[in-house]
């Protein structure tokens, strides 16, 4: 997508909005305080406070640290109302967090690369930490952080540092730590849709050299869509944290801190609705027209009933007014008895020791974490009972047990001339994935309704079990005298019969599990060449090993009954199609009891070298000069779903190839560019970015399953083999295959504190993340999926080219009383872009502008605040994500999951 109308609309909110503010601050001196620090010189009037990260390893001023880094306070993460890394949004313009059908399924975007997270086997491209330690995958996150002290963003691939590789950035997430002096705090919020949530906690000295901390949140708020059907609320919250820390500090030289956690939720989510003209004018279908064609002007919309595949929908039982509910009215129609409840417990415990050892530092961080979450759903989102999975143990189930340890040892040679830093990483994770994914009790209905419109129209009758009924005599011959296909006919009626049978089947429990063991051994060092020009080189090894095996449980017995009718027919040119329909809709994802008790298993293993080289100038003592070059890498792994075993039309359990599960491990090659110049009252930051990936990890849901694919790109042309609808054309020569996706762009960001009591921020991005033009599927230049014919020379989904962050906060003191007002308003301004990762249309989402605010009053006797607080202040509708409505045909019906509307509330703190 180039630079549209849209997009320039969108540089003219950002212009219209520069007076608001990222809260991606920027440090104003160049000192080198202990890490955390926020330095604020209260004697020096109009000072901007010194905000201190660890990007590269060691504490320094981000003033000073030549890499793309956004660092977010305490305080204004407290303003923005985070409680977990979706609010980040708010305050990054390069980030994009979004959660899909489970919580669990949370992805970060950072420049608009990311992964989509419905796939437990793919790691994320932007890696979370919470106090140092890796959470195994960006849902794992979206929970309550409780009370932080800062946040770091790295943009970019992070290949040397920061423990796990990731591929496109990494959000370090610090709690606030244990100190030595007493203290406590409460706060109570009431919002609407009944919100309530409850924050305390208490610091304690325990003596000279050891101080507690304990803090808790609950947090509990009616859903946001309104299931009409079973008359209960879904992406309601329920959930609750409670973290115990202890800091050990016996010498000036020594600490330790021990840190403990627990989370729980106890929700129902998430639902979706049907797309309607409302979202997406342009999603217009007529039958028999390309789904991957854009539709004709005039064509009848995704859910009217001049679509042949909604009077179906009817027949079997959809109530009319889900066809006729707005999108965002969030009133859903869910099959009577399927629910959405669903579980995630997540804790853990981590210990970071800190040792001057005189000649060095000495950084030690161990973590051991344990998450589950299972979910039930009503997976074909509408009434109509196609697809399901209970709310049990295994209704989606995954759980990660993660171990992680991280040593590194840093100081300096030749009188200060080298910083120098060497470390290593080892992770040991186990996965495990289970699932009980089942055809619901119309599905056999409604999979030969879809014959009958293929074959004929008006054959179709959804009121018989197998939606024939009389009409079968216009295929028996009984009507015509000759039977429609021949010889073959009663073949063809007897596995209509078999596929009616296809009710409440599928699943008895599928078990994936994965063992993933990482080891790395980095360094990084900055050569101070002169005393305003540094060199920083880093490089780092990694070895990645993932066993990997499966067991399948199935009672689905009709798959087996058709393929022993029907295979022979897919030989015959003028019945393959309809013979490939029947096996197809009665085996959908690789559904058979011939998997019934079969087990599989498969290994990896992976070697990569990363680093990064930087060369950096401070011309003066305000200001940065920098260009770098940096190799990112993610690993590799198994797409754990059965369905990617092979084609459910042929497939045969009895010759399972595992290492079609295979994907390969994703790299980058990044160069970067910047200047940041810091003032007292003024500071910015300009990067201008081009990020070349290679074997890029895509995941997509298609209408029927997930498809996980790596892309690349091809130097010769293909001559439109890539966007055609053969699987076997747009091959290239492996010696031609390169980069299949480009980010580049540009990041501003801005401070601006005229007075004490005054703050601006401005933060836009500029990023073309797109496909190149000529696509394959595989670093061997096997060709793309047909179904990802739309890809080549688009954007990629979920990546506006223009985003910008503003915010002002003015806390102005009222009278002698010691009082403060508070008044914080930011805005986030996103251009369009596509929400689905197969670009088809009608998934588009125009531009948006989201504004929240707070306005309260500080310091009322020294000790409490009274703030009111909106989010989504002018209720804007806007989409996730919008994805094929499975079963429903992907040129019929769209879904989308919904970005929450407006909420507000007050707020009652107190400190003491």
């Amino acid at each position: 997508m180039k630079v549209s109308a849209v997009s320039l609309r969108t540089l003219a909110m950002l212009g219209a909005g520069f007076a608001l503010v990222p809260q991606a601050a920027l440090a104003q001196t160049s000192n080198q305080p202990d890490e955390g620090d926020i330095i604020d010189n209260a004697d020096v009037e109009n000072t901007t406070p010194v905000i201190v990260v660890t990007a590269q390893g060691r504490a320094q001023a981000l003033a000073d640290v030549p890499v793309a880094v956004s660092a977010v306070s305490a305080e204004t993460l407290e303003n923005s109302g985070t409680t977990d890394i979706r609010e980040l949004n708010q305050v990054a313009p390069s980030l994009l967090v979004s959660s899909t059908g489970n919580e669990a399924n949370g992805s970060a975007r950072i420049r608009g690369i990311g992964t989509v997270g419905d796939n437990p086997g793919l790691e994320s491209s932007v890696a979370v930490f919470v106090d140092g330690v890796y959470r195994s995958r960006s849902g794992n996150a979206l929970s309550e952080l409780g009370p932080l002290d800062r946040v770091e963003i790295l943009r970019g691939p992070q290949g040397t540092l920061g423990g796990r590789n990731a591929s496109a950035g990494l959000i370090s997430i610090y709690t606030a730590p244990p100190e030595f002096e007493f203290g406590a705090y409460g706060a109570f919020t009431y919002g609407n849709y009944d919100a309530i949530r409850v924050e305390g906690g208490v610091n304690a000295p325990l003596s000279d050299t050891i101080a507690v901390r304990a803090d808790g949140v609950y947090f509990e708020r009616d859903g946001f869509y309104n299931d009409v059907v079973n008359d209960v609320r879904i992406n309601n919250r329920d959930r609750y944290l409670v973290r115990a820390q202890a800091l050990f500090e016996p010498t000036e030289s020594l600490s330790f801190r021990l840190v403990g956690d627990y989370s729980k939720k106890d929700e129902a989510c998430c639902a979706a609705t049907f797309v309607q003209t409302d979202f997406a004018p342009l999603a217009r279908v007529s039958p028999g027209l390309d789904s991957f064609a854009r539709p004709e002007p005039g064509a009848p919309a995704l859910t009217s009933p001049e679509n042949p595949i909604i009077p179906v929908l009817l027949g079997l039982g959809l109530n009319p007014a889900a066809l006729n509910s707005g999108t965002f009215d969030r009133d859903i129609y869910v099959t009577p008895g399927r629910s959405y409840e669903g579980e995630t417990e997540d804790y853990g415990v981590s210990g970071e020791l800190n040792y001057d050892l005189g000649f060095a530092n000495l950084t030690s961080i161990t973590g051991y974490r344990e998450y589950s979450n299972f979910q039930g759903s009503d997976t074909d989102y509408q009434q109509v009972d196609l697809l399901y999975r209970a709310p049990n143990e295994f209704g989606g189930a995954r759980s990660f047990k993660t171990f992680t340890q991280e040593l590194r040892l840093n100081g300096t040679f030749f009188d200060d001339r080298i910083d120098w830093l060497i470390g290593g990483f080892y992770a040991n994770e186990k996965l495990r994935v289970q699932d009980n994914l089942r055809f619901g009790d119309d599905y056999g209905t409604f999979a030969n309704c879809r014959i009958a419109l293929a074959i004929n129209p008006a054959l179709a009758n959804p009121a018989a079990d197998n939606c024939f009924g009389a009409n079968i005599a216009a295929i028996d011959g009984t009507l015509t005298g000759t039977p429609a296909f021949g010889a073959a006919t009663p073949l063809i009626i007897a596995g209509i019969n078999n596929l009616a049978q296809v009710r409440d089947r599928g699943s008895t429990g599928d078990v994936y599990n994965q063992k993933s063991e990482n080891f790395a051994f980095f360094t990084h060092n900055i050569i101070h060449l002169t005393d305003t020009v540094d060199l920083t080189l880093g490089a780092r090894y990694t070895n990645e090993t993932k066993d990997f095996d499966a067991t399948f449980g199935n009672d689905n017995v009709f798959c087996q009954q058709n393929q022993a009718l029907l295979g022979g027919l897919l030989a015959v040119p003028s019945l393959a199609g309809l013979a490939g329909g029947l096996l197809g809709l009665t085996c959908q994802g690789n559904s058979t009891a011939g998997l019934d008790g079969v087990s599989i298993t498969d290994t990896r293993d992976e070697d990569e070298f990363t680093g990064t080289a930087i060369l950096s100038w401070k011309p003066t003592p305000d200001a940065l000069v920098y260009g770098s070059y940096s190799r990112g890498y993610k690993a590799g792994g198994f797409n754990l779903d059965r369905s990617a075993l092979g084609a459910p039309v042929t497939f045969n359990p009895a010759n399972i190839d595992p290492t079609v599960l295979q994907f390969a491990q994703e790299t980058v090659d990044a160069y970067e560019v910047g200047f940041k110049y810091s003032k007292r009252k003024w500071g910015f930051s300009l990067v201008g970015f081009r990020q070349e990936f290679s074997n890029f990890q895509l995941n997509t849901f298609n209408g029927s399953v997930f498809l996980v694919q790596n892309i690349n790109g091809c130097d010769a042309d293909l001559g439109g083999g890539d966007r055609d609808a053969s699987a076997t054309t747009g091959r290239c020569d492996p010696d031609d295959v390169g980069a299949g996706v480009i980010a580049q762009g540009i990041e501003f960001e801005t401070t601006l504190n005229p007075i004490r009591d005054l703050g601006f921020t401005l933060g836009v991005t500029y990023a073309d993340t797109s496909y190149e033009d000529n696509l394959v599927g595989n670093d061997d230049g096997s060709p793309l999926d047909p179904a990802l014919r739309l890809l080549p020379g688009d954007n990629l989904s979920n990546a506006p080219e223009i985003v910008g962050t503003t915010s002002l906060t003015w806390t102005p003191p009222l009278g002698d009383s010691g009082m403060s007002g508070l008044f914080f308003v930011n805005a986030r301004m996103t251009d369009d872009y596509n929400t689905g990762s197969d670009l088809l249309y009608g998934k588009e989402q125009d531009a948006f502008v989201i504004v929240n605010g707070r306005v309260g009053v500080t310091n009322i006797g020294g000790r409490f605040a009274v703030e009111g607080w909106v989010q989504n202040l002018f209720d804007v509708d806007y989409t996730q994500v919008a994805f094929n409505t499975p079963f429903v045909a992907p040129q019929q019906t769209f879904s989308a999951y919904l970005a929450e509307p407006r909420t507000y509330g007050i707020t009652l703190r107190g400190e003491f």
